[in-house]
């Protein structure tokens, strides 16, 4: 049974087979997925700095975790393609791998092991995305594929304000006093976190795939996926205008905790006192997550419906909002809206960030046209952190929130020639289905 193209229900009547397995899985996977994304923003750098009092050579390995994934994904997808593994089995490989990693964590604690287990089990899971963007492809509809995939990633975000809000809770009431009871709550994390990724493992295994198609010995070279940025035109103007986006957002991210905390830097104080870290929190994880858990089914719905240019043109936008309301207004109603358009953004940005490939791309190159975003993802995600501390003290803040915004609306005049561009059209799932046969 299928899907036509103007089914708006995700009914179980309304979904075959494969794409209602698909679903159950994936929001099962997202219970372990949610716990696990606290990891990369912020308990691993934590423990690191507060339990290990890490070196900065040990910090930078623990802050790039699972950048190297993505950097490795072109390498990944080759591999898969090469060996006509299903792309689910492959993605569910690499999850009990990286679980593997954490689990030596929670066994030997000590720094090494904590960091390269870390780093194994964050540089897994990220490996892992350009092939379960290809399961979307083959197993969603077209017509849904972000309304679906906005139900898994509201129970994710819901579970991860819940499991960061539980464990700082935890460590704002023990690390100061009671030393004993933090180690305990390392090693716990540590396996935590491995099971998120054994879970995800498990779901994995049991969603239908197929091997990814292999166009002949050229493709097996790990930088075959490239061409497609010199002969897809829209492919490549889109990864430009990312490219600006993402140096621009990741930017002044890596910047929100130093602004926020740093008083002999930025002077950011509340009634003449240096914010608290709870205040901290507020700003920086539990607005704009909350924001995001509440839109992001909204972002479903428009995904689906609208021109992609138009979703990612106001997406983009809407960061640039965000960076010069929070970082240029003195008022704290000023910082808290600021962190709110932030989460609204970035839950439309999980949606582009995940699906947007499935837009412009042949069904059966939809992981090689992922593997190229995520390495570029990768290199302005190790990048950004470095330009930003690095420019932020001969411009200042306010020189820098002006340059990133300029460079948002950059990225938006990149996409607009897109909008109009009718030759480049999303398959519908009649095009998918026959191009599979």
């Amino acid at each position: 049974m299928t899907v036509s193209s103007d089914a708006v229900s995700t009914a179980p009547s309304a979904l075959d087979l494969r794409a209602r397995m698909t679903l159950r899985m994936e929001c099962l996977r997202a219970l372990g997925q949610g716990a696990l994304e606290t990891a990369s923003t912020t308990f691993i750098m934590l423990i690191a700095v507060w339990h290990f009092h890490a070196s900065d050579t040990m910090k930078a390995l623990a802050s790039i975790n699972d950048k190297l994934g993505l950097l490795l994904s072109p390498l990944i997808v080759t591999i898969v393609m090469v060996r006509q593994f299903k792309a689910a089995r492959a993605a569910a490989a690499l999850m009990f791998i990286g679980g593997l990693g954490f689990t030596l964590s929670a066994i030997i604690p000590t720094l090494g092991v904590f960091v390269w287990g870390s780093l194994l089990g964050l540089t897994c899971a990220a490996a892992a995305i350009p092939l379960i963007t290809q399961i979307y492809q083959d197993n969603y509809p077209a017509s849904l594929r972000g309304k679906l995939f906005s139900q898994q990633l509201f129970i994710r975000i819901g579970v991860a304000c819940a499991f960061g809000w539980l464990v700082s809770y935890f460590l704002g009431h023990r690390l100061t006093d009671i030393r004993p009871h933090y180690f305990q709550c390392f090693q716990f994390l540590m396996a935590a976190f491995a099971v998120a990724l054994f879970l995800s493992a498990y779901a994995l295994m049991r969603i239908p795939s197929t091997p990814l198609a292999d166009p002949g010995r050229a493709a097996r070279n790990p930088f075959y996926a490239l061409q497609f940025v010199r002969d897809d035109k829209t492919f490549r103007n889109t990864l430009i205008s990312w490219m600006i986006i993402g140096l621009a957002n990741l930017m002044m991210v890596s910047l929100r905790v130093e602004y926020l905390a740093n008083t002999n830097r930025f002077h950011v104080t509340l009634r003449g006192q240096a914010l608290s870290a709870v205040f901290i929190t507020l700003l920086t994880d539990i607005i704009p997550n909350a924001a995001r858990f509440l839109i992001t089914p909204v972002w479903g719905k428009i995904f689906d419906r609208f021109n992609f240019f138009l979703f990612r043109i106001a997406v983009n936008l809407g960061f640039g909002i965000a960076i010069v309301t929070f970082y240029t207004g003195d008022s704290y109603l000023g910082h808290m809206i600021g962190a709110a358009i932030w989460g609204i953004s970035l839950a439309g940005g999980d949606l582009c960030w995940t699906l947007w490939v499935t837009k412009l791309a042949p069904p059966h190159r939809v992981a090689h046209y992922m593997s190229v975003h995520t390495f570029l993802t990768g290199v302005r995600g190790i990048a950004s952190p470095f330009l930003a501390f690095y420019l932020v003290s001969p411009l200042g803040l306010n020189r820098m929130a002006v340059i990133t915004s300029v460079m948002v609306v950059l990225s938006c005049l990149v996409l607009l020639p897109e909008i109009f561009n009718k030759d480049k059209k999303a398959p519908s799932r009649e095009t998918e289905e026959q191009t599979a046969d």
